[in-house]
């Protein structure tokens, strides 16, 4: 698919108004993407889980105006309450949507949206909600025109959402979401998220992941200036190599249920994105000296123990515990014990590998 397909031509239908709900998760990289080129391209291709629990959900109310408004018309509330402070992003994505979506201007949209998990809780929301509010988006547009197919409708979601947030890209499907270009991945795109299409072991498809909250604070540098970081970094080429081989190498460890090569790469990957933050211009330190007490208190349990638990980070504090279904109990016994008392609050969300965002009736 190219930009261009999903442009619509015209609507068979015409619609007055009407309500739609949709609950869409977050997710969690394994090889991660960090640098971004123009109209939210990644600079390398990603792999992701999608989650169950930690997800967003948004009811979008339209209601058709007499006249087609010359800017966007719309409000939206965060657990009932109206929230001004999130009008200029949702005005910048409906800005960048609005040539796939020329039916935007002929509406008033009343945008509700709730979180699963604490609100200021640390977890990126990002994906979640972008893709939420996209696909609230495409059912209307499904009801515009009602001869659209499944596929269509779940790429050109993805598609929107990555206009919103990059990662948000990997969020309509599951439970393995890769994005971004790669020669050996048939399908895969710079524009929308694909189902990895490999084989993948039973191992990894009912994977846990709990989200130990270290640091609920707003972050000193956002993702966003990180990005464009990348541009000029003295080690951005490695990096995007680095995040292609990493991407063939598992094509094997998912078929082979290969936990040791799994734990290798995604441990190395997370490091890696926090290594190049720190060797920017201007550098930064996103990790919290928690982070690193919790990271070394996985390494010893995993040596002592024999389990297979291992840790992901995103760009940020927060430490995702990765661990197969069947070490669960042992795990998460460990995380209550030894692993709580370094996050704030001693909150933590366990979670697991989840199907993809899904419609609510």
């Amino acid at each position: 698919m190219t930009e261009k397909e999903f442009i619509p031509s015209s609507y068979i239908k015409s619609v007055s108004s009407g309500k739609t709900t949709y609950k869409s998760p977050s997710n969690i990289a394994l090889v991660k993407y960090w640098g971004k080129k123009a109209n939210q391209i990644p600079a390398n291709p990603s792999i992701s889980f999608t989650l169950s629990k930690c997800a967003t959900l948004t009811t979008v109310s339209y209601k058709k105006l007499d006249e087609p408004n010359t800017t966007f018309s719309f409000d939206i509330a965060l657990d009932g309450k109206k929230e001004e402070s999130f009008k200029p992003k949702i005005s910048t994505f409906f800005e960048r949507v609005y040539p796939y979506f020329p039916f935007l201007k002929e509406y008033h949209f009343e945008i509700e949206t709730s979180n699963s998990f604490p609100h200021s809780s640390g977890i990126a929301s990002s994906a979640s909600g972008m893709s939420a509010l996209a696909l609230c988006l495409m059912e209307l547009e499904r009801n515009l025109n009602p001869d659209m197919t499944e596929d269509y409708f779940n790429q050109k979601a993805s598609f929107l959402a990555r206009l919103g947030s990059g990662s948000a890209a990997r969020s309509i499907k599951g439970s393995i979401v890769q994005w971004g270009e790669h020669a050996e991945i048939e399908g895969s795109s710079n524009l929308y998220g694909i189902e990895y299409p490999h084989k993948i072991h039973s191992i990894f498809q009912n994977y846990c992941d709990t989200i130990l909250l270290v640091d609920k604070g707003q972050k000193q540098v956002s993702s966003t200036v990180g990005h464009d970081l990348m541009h000029g970094h003295p080690f951005a080429e490695q990096r995007f190599n680095q995040a292609h081989e990493n991407l063939s190498k598992l094509e094997t460890v998912f078929a082979e249920g290969n936990l040791d090569g799994f734990i290798s790469i995604v441990e190395s990957e997370a490091l890696t994105l926090h290594a190049m933050m720190m060797a920017s211009q201007p550098y930064f330190i996103l990790m919290k000296p928690n982070t690193l007490e919790i990271i070394n208190k996985i390494w010893e349990f995993r040596e002592t123990s024999k389990t297979h638990v291992c840790f992901t980070l995103d760009a940020g504090a927060n430490v995702h515990v990765l661990y197969p279904e069947n070490e669960k109990s042992q795990v998460q016994k460990f995380i209550e014990d030894e692993l709580s008392p370094y996050c704030q609050g001693e909150q933590f969300i366990h979670d697991h590998v989840g199907n993809g965002a899904e419609k609510i009736n």
